[in-house]
C-alpha cells in the first residue's frame, strides 16, 4: 500500500503500521512482530474486558464505582470527576470530561475483585486469548501497561470492525457518545467543546483539531498513546489503521498521523 510509505520519513527510530478492512490486512509496513509499549491504547483492551464482564453479568455498567455519584459508565467515559492521576475527584460525576488513568486503574481493580482473579489474568482469558493476541501482555497498569506487536494491534482493529467478542449492540453503545455535551481537554490537542467520548473509546465527532484525518468520518473511534501509538476505526469506511512506534507522542505525531489517514482512505477509495 503506497500510502504507508509515509512512515519511512517519520522521526521514529522504529514504526509499524497496518491497515485493515473486514476482509483482512489491506497494507502493512514495518515489523509486525517487534514488541512495543502501547501506552494508553491499552485502554481499548481494558474497556473491552469491562464490556465482556458486563455481558457476563459480573458487573453492571450503571453500578456505583469510583468517587461518590460515579458509576462504571462514568469511569469508562472519563466523566467520573477523577483527575489524570490520583483518587481525589476534582469535579462531580458527569460534570466534565477529565481524562483519567486513575479511573481505568479502578476499573481493572473492580473487574479483578468481581472475577476473583488478577486483572491481567482476566484480560488474558476474556479478551487476549479469544482474539488470538498471543504476543500482547499486560505488564503494569490497566490504563497503560500493554506491550505487544503490531500483529496483535491489527487483530484488535479487525475485531472492532466486526465484533465477535461482545454483541454488536454492545460495541455500538460503547462507541456512541456517553454523557453528551461535556467539555474537556483532549490530551495533546487541547480543549474540546464538546469533548465527546464513548465507553473507553475516544470519538472523533466534530473535534478540531484531531489526530485522525480530515477524511475520517465523524463516526471514527479509537485511541492514541503517549508512546506514539494509535488505533482508529472508521466504521463508515470499513477501515481501521493500527500504528506502533518507539517515539514519544509530540508535535511530530500531529503532523504525521492525519496525512497518513487521509492518504490511506483515499487510496482505498480510489483503488
Amino acid at each position: 500500500m503506497k500510502a504507508l510509505e509515509q512512515i519511512d520519513s517519520w522521526p521514529a527510530p522504529t514504526a509499524a503500521v497496518a491497515v485493515l478492512t473486514e476482509e483482512g490486512i489491506a497494507g502493512e509496513r514495518g515489523p509486525a512482530d517487534v514488541v512495543f509499549r502501547w501506552a494508553s491504547v491499552t485502554k481499548l483492551l481494558t474497556a473491552l474486558s469491562v464490556l465482556v464482564a458486563a455481558e457476563e453479568g459480573i458487573l453492571d455498567l450503571d453500578e456505583p464505582a469510583g468517587p461518590p455519584g460515579s458509576t462504571v459508565r462514568h469511569l469508562l467515559a472519563h466523566a467520573s470527576g477523577l483527575p489524570f492521576e490520583g483518587e481525589t475527584p476534582i469535579a462531580g460525576a458527569g460534570e466534565r470530561r477529565i481524562y483519567s488513568n486513575a479511573g481505568f486503574d479502578l476499573l481493572g481493580a473492580l473487574v479483578a475483585e468481581r472475577a476473583e482473579m488478577e486483572f491481567a489474568e482476566y484480560l488474558r482469558a476474556a479478551v487476549l486469548e479469544p482474539l488470538g493476541l498471543d504476543g500482547a501482555e499486560l505488564r503494569g497498569r490497566p490504563s497503560a501497561g500493554i506491550r505487544g506487536p503490531l500483529a496483535d494491534l491489527a487483530a484488535l482493529g479487525r475485531e472492532l470492525l466486526a465484533p465477535t467478542l461482545v454483541a454488536p449492540e454492545t460495541l455500538a453503545e460503547a462507541t456512541a457518545v456517553a454523557f453528551p455535551g461535556l467539555v474537556g481537554v483532549l490530551p495533546g490537542l487541547g480543549r474540546q467543546e464538546p469533548n465527546d467520548w464513548g465507553l473507553g473509546f475516544e470519538l472523533k465527532d466534530a473535534k478540531r483539531p484531531h489526530w485522525t484525518g480530515a477524511a475520517n468520518s465523524p463516526q471514527t473511534f479509537g485511541h492514541f498513546g503517549g508512546t506514539g501509538t494509535f488505533l482508529w476505526v472508521d466504521p463508515d469506511a470499513g477501515v481501521a489503521c493500527a500504528c506502533l512506534t518507539d517515539l514519544e507522542f509530540a508535535a511530530w505525531a500531529l503532523a504525521a498521523w492525519p496525512p497518513l489517514a487521509d492518504a490511506v482512505l483515499a487510496e482505498l477509495r480510489d483503488g
